[in-house]
């Protein structure tokens, strides 16, 4: 087998993307956690998505794919390598090429065609880091719930790479340079976080951030008559939210802990009050998820039970949120 995972952690994060980032920046010398990567790439949002090609409504908790990934190269000043191509024999050469020469590569593609993904959904956003193939067979490193070190066929990551549709990329593959000197992330603190906010605050349409989540409570209760069947679709879309990555509490919590990371590095970085903010911020965001999980039993129950109440209650509490992460925000915008 081609292998290239050296300096890369043996086990699988939380969220796709910042794991494949932890992936490809420790092999090229940069150790930062999942929490950090998320924070100093501006990660965290909020958007709703429906539209007549999708069988249910997507809520996702964060930026766009990949969007994160540019933002924390830029931040860092990293040397972020991008490849893409509409020809799959091209972009298969581009990856070999590079596994071959010992570099960890990151792949965004359709979990949907990944021979190891219990999930059989649609989702091109997907980011993987591709550490080794032989034959027939590519080895890749995923999150923890997806097994963490994994493996598929050559033939299915062609096709979860040729993928077509709502945040796709053509055969979209990436790389970090070596690094030469240590990173520090502390200047970085404060232009992530208020950069972050102010993303979050003035969205550029109304299923976007804050106006995002109250576009999701006035939805809400719509949803039972919304799905084919409210019995399968509900509990999927509670799973996504809460255990799949795509939204509900698992970005708040991470922001959470990056929020507290930083507290440290502000202790020497700007006046006492930055300090005061963050520590705000954080506990806001960690009422938030609480508030979330919550939410994500209520739809899970809804279809279940086939209790449509439950997603007025649901409609409630995302109103709160909407409250919470706007307060959280304005705090944070103001560092």
């Amino acid at each position: 087998m081609t292998d290239a995972s050296t300096g890369v952690p043996s086990a699988g994060g939380l969220h796709c993307e910042t794991t494949a980032l932890g992936a490809l920046l420790g092999h090229a010398g940069v150790h930062l956690d999942e929490p950090m990567l998320l924070g100093l790439g501006s990660g965290l949002s909020y958007v709703y998505w429906d539209s007549t090609r999708q069988s249910a409504p997507f809520l996702g908790g964060r930026v766009r794919p990949f969007a994160l990934t540019r933002t924390l190269a830029r931040r860092l000043d990293l040397d972020l390598r991008v490849q893409e191509t509409s020809s799959a024999r091209r972009a298969w050469d581009q990856v070999r090429t590079l596994v071959d020469d010992g570099v960890p590569v990151g792949l965004q593609l359709d979990s949907h065609d990944l021979d190891y993904f219990g999930s059989r959904v649609h989702f091109a956003g997907h980011v993987v880091a591709m550490l080794g193939y032989d034959a027939d067979t590519a080895y890749l490193l995923d999150t923890a719930q997806q097994g963490g070190r994994v493996s598929t066929s050559l033939d299915s990551l062609a096709r979860a790479r040729a993928a077509r549709g709502p945040m796709s990329a053509p055969h979209r593959s990436f790389t970090f340079g070596r690094v030469r000197e240590p990173v520090d992330p502390g200047p970085a603190i404060v232009p992530a976080i208020v950069e972050c906010a102010e993303a979050f605050l003035h969205p550029p349409i109304a299923n976007i951030g804050h106006r995002g989540i109250r576009t999701t409570a006035k939805r809400a209760g719509s949803w039972f008559d919304r799905v084919e069947d409210p019995h399968r679709d509900l509990p999927q879309m509670a799973m996504l939210m809460e255990r799949a990555g795509t939204g509900g509490a698992l970005f708040r919590n991470l922001y959470r802990d990056f929020l507290t990371a930083c507290l440290p590095l502000l202790d020497d970085a700007g006046p006492g009050e930055r300090v005061a903010s963050v520590e705000r911020g954080r506990d806001l965001y960690a009422e938030a998820a609480t508030v979330w999980t919550r939410i994500a039993g209520l739809v899970e129950r809804a279809g279940l039970d086939e209790y449509p109440a439950a997603l007025t209650e649901a409609a409630g509490l995302l109103l709160r949120i909407a409250d919470l992460e706007t307060a959280a925000m304005t705090t944070l915008r103001s560092l």
